[in-house]
């Protein structure tokens, strides 16, 4: 049941001003001081609903270093008051494993040895993450804390230009089945690597743009669907057994990473799709990608439950709930996020916090413009605040459709401006009045 902060105010409160909500509903965030920072969290996440299992905290924009900052004081308070147990970030579902083999103690010795290969999109190098590595490896070192923490990547393993081979998701699933099964695997292991060829063949990065350059649709590749789906179908067969031989977790391991390698051959069979409109296929691989998001953080909700709970750090375009747009030079793409997928899913047992900003010149974004949502929600005493979305619903409709929206960025452009429809795609909005660029992060231009 989600718990009301203002229980006279049960029938929900009506503004007739966007100044007037802000005002009145505005939790301030205060970075100087622990006590004063971790009650604020805790007013946020007494509102929640009680069944909560996935707690999504977006970025406005990748590289805001007081973002990421309060993603990992956020997330270390939830460990040590509210039974969150595992953070999941945006970066690739089967190369996070090797951050998660680091923080266990077990594994790479150094953050070094993993900040190439356990992450994607090159956000091993922000100082940041390895902040919140460090953090975890240290936590989970201390024998009074008897839950151990997990680090996950739910993202898929593509980037913006290219997608990773199927063969490694694929060699997973074929070394578990090895390990219980060595001569009975081995035939598909031939046939599967036959199939698969080079790896380069799969990750050329051209075919982003030209369909006629991806093998997703070879003869080789059509049969490797046929075998991956034969792969999943041994091992939903013998789950008795293989569980009895391993054991449940590693087992379910092994469904997912099969389950993502099936996810990924589409993905390459719909890169070399020549037929109907090119915007059409760039919209589709964006939807399968937030898709696979979604399920695997449900693998990752499940695999926590019964020992806690699972905070989601992404940008907020894939965690809100609504349709989400992309506005590249003159074509603007929309899909479903993984938000709005989870948000089917889950219901009540997920919740998502969006953020926001004000001015960034590291970023290239300028003081937002009269009448926004962004310079209204800074107008109030920062340098940072907590803003409940679903009590400015009590504003008028009218007056909510009536919100210019703010330039974007100069430098960056993750950056996405708030609009109306984010009175509906998040529950909470945490808004700083500024943000650096990450420490780490490759140069802007």
């Amino acid at each position: 049941m989600k718990k009301d902060l203002f229980p006279e105010r049960s029938s929900g409160p009506e503004y007739s001003t966007h100044d007037d909500w802000i005002l009145h509903e505005a939790i301030p965030l205060s970075f100087d001081s622990s006590e004063t920072f971790n009650a604020s969290i805790d007013k946020v996440i007494a509102s929640l609903d009680d069944s909560v299992e996935l707690l999504g905290f977006g970025e406005a924009l990748h590289g805001g270093e007081e973002i990421l900052m309060l993603r990992n004081r956020l997330f270390q308070h939830l460990v040590e008051t509210h039974e969150y147990s595992a953070i999941a970030i945006e970066s690739s579902f089967p190369r996070a494993r090797l951050v998660n083999e680091y923080i266990a103690g077990r594994g790479p010795a150094s953050y070094e040895a993993v900040q190439e290969f356990g992450f994607s999109h090159g956000f091993g190098r922000l100082d940041a993450n390895r902040e919140l590595v460090e953090w975890m490896r240290a936590f989970n070192a201390d024998p009074e804390h008897r839950v151990k923490l997990r680090f996950y990547g739910f993202d898929s393993p593509t980037e913006m230009i290219g997608s990773d081979s199927p063969a490694h998701v694929l060699h997973f699933v074929l070394d578990y089945l090895a390990s219980i099964d060595s001569d009975g695997i081995q035939v598909h292991r031939d046939r599967i690597d036959q199939l698969l060829g080079q790896d380069s063949d799969w990750e050329n990065p051209e075919a982003s743009f030209d369909p006629t350059k991806s093998i997703g649709l070879s003869p080789a590749a059509l049969k490797l669907r046929i075998e991956t789906e034969d792969l999943i179908t041994k091992l939903r067969l013998r789950r008795p057994e293989l569980v009895a031989k391993s054991d449940e977790r590693r087992y379910l391991e092994a469904v997912q990473y099969a389950t993502v390698a099936r996810q990924l051959l589409n993905y390459h069979a719909l890169l070399a799709r020549t037929s109907g409109k090119p915007d059409d296929r760039i919209v589709e691989l964006l939807g399968i990608r937030d898709l696979m998001m979604a399920d695997n953080l449900m693998y990752m909700v499940s695999r926590e439950r019964g020992r806690g709970k699972v905070l989601a750090f992404a940008h907020n375009s894939h965690l809100q709930r609504g349709k989400t747009q992309w506005k590249l030079g003159t074509v603007v793409y929309a899909w479903w996020p993984a938000g709005s997928h989870l948000n089917e899913m889950l219901g009540p047992r997920y919740a998502v916090i969006g953020s926001a900003l004000g001015v960034s010149d590291a970023n290239g974004i300028i003081q937002p413009e009269d009448g926004t949502l962004e310079a209204r929600l800074t107008a109030v005493p920062g340098p940072a605040r907590f803003i409940p979305t679903q009590k400015g619903q009590g504003l008028p409709t009218s007056t909510i459709a009536a919100l210019p929206t703010r330039s974007g960025s100069m430098k960056n452009p993750t950056y996405f401006a708030l609009t109306p429809q984010s009175f509906t795609d998040f529950d909470w909005l945490a808004v700083l009045d500024s943000t650096a660029y990450s420490r780490g992060g490759p140069p802007l231009k």
